[in-house]
């Protein structure tokens, strides 16, 4: 699926910048490969997906909700939600990445 961009706002961003995580980084795991997953429990009114990445190599691992919009023809990752995951998160996420 080829993305345009992001669908940023003020009905989004306050949300995923109340956690600390900046745009920049939430752009950033998108573009290095993420692993990407369906979020069926808050699929009620449209699909969401979950995605799990780092900003760069040394960047720390995120935890991203979000949602597909089309805008005008192009498609456009519209982040819901943010926040940089937890220790334990991470040595799970790395233990079931590794099977």
């Amino acid at each position: 699926m080829q993305v345009s961009g992001f669908d940023w706002d003020e009905g989004n961003w306050p949300k995923c910048g109340k956690h600390g995580v900046s745009r920049e980084e939430i752009e950033a795991i998108f573009h290095f490969d993420p692993h990407v997953f369906p979020d069926p429990a808050h699929s009620i009114d449209e699909t969401r997906l979950l995605a799990i990445g780092r900003a760069g190599d040394a960047g720390r691992y995120i935890f991203a909700a979000f949602t597909l919009r089309v805008r005008e023809g192009e498609t456009l990752i519209r982040p819901i939600s943010a926040r940089y995951m937890h220790a334990k998160e991470i040595e799970h996420y790395e233990r079931q990445a590794k099977d």
